[in-house]
């Protein structure tokens, strides 16, 4: 890989790991100010309802191939539904994924050939 790649690749990284610092050193520099002034140190209502909608504005976007053509959405409907298949019968979170996405990658690389 070339410089430019490596600096992406490290730009990526740096921002979803400050995503992640941040809110959090904010919401524990909160939580403990709460907690002397009242003494009730209670999580925001927003907070809990951040993650989810973020996890759900991801899923939507993720339903949509890039390219619009019949191999892009077969790979991705078949990905959609490996993933909600293997998701059902374990109802964990990495395996569905995994499979999904290699259900997704074998589409692509098998049916153009």
């Amino acid at each position: 890989m070339d410089t430019s790649m490596w600096l992406a690749l490290v730009s990526i990284a740096i921002g979803t790991y400050l995503l992640r610092l941040l809110p959090y050193i904010w919401m524990k520099r909160s939580l403990a100010k709460r907690q002397t002034e009242d003494g009730i140190g209670s999580m925001p209502t927003w907070l809990t309802i951040l993650g989810p909608t973020m996890i759900a504005a991801m899923f939507g976007t993720s339903l949509v191939p890039t390219h619009s053509d019949a191999l892009s959405w077969l790979a991705t409907g078949l990905g959609i539904l490996v993933t909600f298949g293997v998701w059902t019968r374990t109802r964990s979170m990495g395996l569905p994924i995994l499979f999904g996405v290699v259900a997704f990658g074998m589409v692509t690389l098998i049916l153009p050939i």
